[in-house]
């Protein structure tokens, strides 16, 4: 019965890919590079030599979000100055965020470096998250998101096609550098994930999470990466929001409230850049509890009642993006 269950979910590397393909088809307007690798893989530059752009980005975010996901950009009130805001909501939230956008997927060949995010993960599916989801994706199609500022070797770019199961000729590789536009929009359309992410890590069940929405201010992109990384980072930590809606006792529902905000972690009040350089650019010698919106509210949908925790902090985010 399990398994039935199971093979009742949607194929994220299915549905994302339309979208794949559109974003192929517009390339020339979207300023974008499509290539092909020397085994065949087709790359897809957003911001090493092509010019790249928010509506790029934006595209991108979707299909990171496995089909399940629409992202938005518009202005809101939330701040005086970065008025403009990357929102995002989905149609299953755990499987979109931490089934396909989630970045876990380490890709290592000589002195290059990448971390994946986007549908192909559920394809390769080693990672130990998809045994808790007890999902993995069939496809004869794969795609994989690299936030990175060169073109992979070809002999990682053939491995990642062997380890998703497709002919290299069906796997697409979108390279989204971090100081780019486009990198830097899909970056901050992860503040939904993030704050699931954080969600697991509370141990919190995750399929008492129906649904969620979430949104952050979108910052201008800075030429090198430490600074670029800190803003996109910044933005979801001092300035993101997101409102679960979640099943269970609604004490639960409160305490998850209560321990999903950046706020809760030590390295809260000072900018990602001053943090990452303070801890000598050790990324994993920072505190894990940090990544996670600045406010967060919990609806218990048994009562009806919400619970907000944390605080949205514009004079950080003057500090990161100015």
């Amino acid at each position: 019965m399990g398994e039935h269950i199971r093979n009742l979910r949607p194929s994220v590397s299915n549905l994302a890919a339309p979208l794949v393909e559109d974003l192929v088809a517009k390339a020339g307007p979207l300023r974008l590079d499509v290539t092909r690798s020397p085994c065949g893989a087709r790359l897809v530059d957003a911001g090493i030599n092509a010019r790249g752009g928010m509506e790029a980005g934006r595209r991108i975010a979707e299909i990171c979000l496995g089909g399940l996901g629409s992202v938005g950009i518009a202005s809101g009130g939330r701040f005086a100055r970065w008025a403009d805001m990357i929102t995002v909501t989905t149609a299953d939230p755990v499987l979109a965020c931490l089934g396909s956008q989630y970045a876990g997927w380490s890709l290592a060949e000589g002195d290059f470096f990448a971390l994946g995010s986007g549908p192909a993960r559920a394809l390769w599916a080693k990672e130990t998250l998809f045994e808790e989801l007890g999902y993995r994706d069939r496809a004869d199609e794969a795609c994989l998101v690299l936030e990175v500022d060169r073109l992979p070797p070809d002999t990682l770019v053939a491995r990642i096609a062997q380890d998703c199961g497709v002919d290299p000729e069906r796997l697409t590789l979108i390279l989204t550098p971090t100081s780019s536009l486009a990198g830097t929009v899909q970056i901050v359309a992860r503040v939904l994930e993030v704050a699931l992410h954080k969600t697991h890590a509370l141990h919190f069940p995750l399929e008492r999470v129906v649904d969620g929405i979430g949104s952050s201010p979108l910052p201008p992109p800075a030429p090198d990466f430490v600074s670029a990384m800190g803003r996109t980072n910044d933005a979801t930590l001092y300035g993101g929001n997101v409102q679960l809606f979640v099943e269970g006792p609604e004490n639960e529902a409160r305490e998850l409230a209560e321990g999903l905000p950046s706020s809760s972690s030590r390295d809260h009040g000072r900018t990602f850049a001053e943090i990452f350089t303070a801890y000598n650019g050790d990324f994993y010698a920072m505190d894990p509890m940090l990544f996670s919106p600045a406010r967060v509210t919990v609806t218990a949908l048994e009562t009806g009642h919400s619970f907000t925790f944390g605080a949205f902090h514009e004079d950080i985010l003057e500090r990161s993006f100015a």
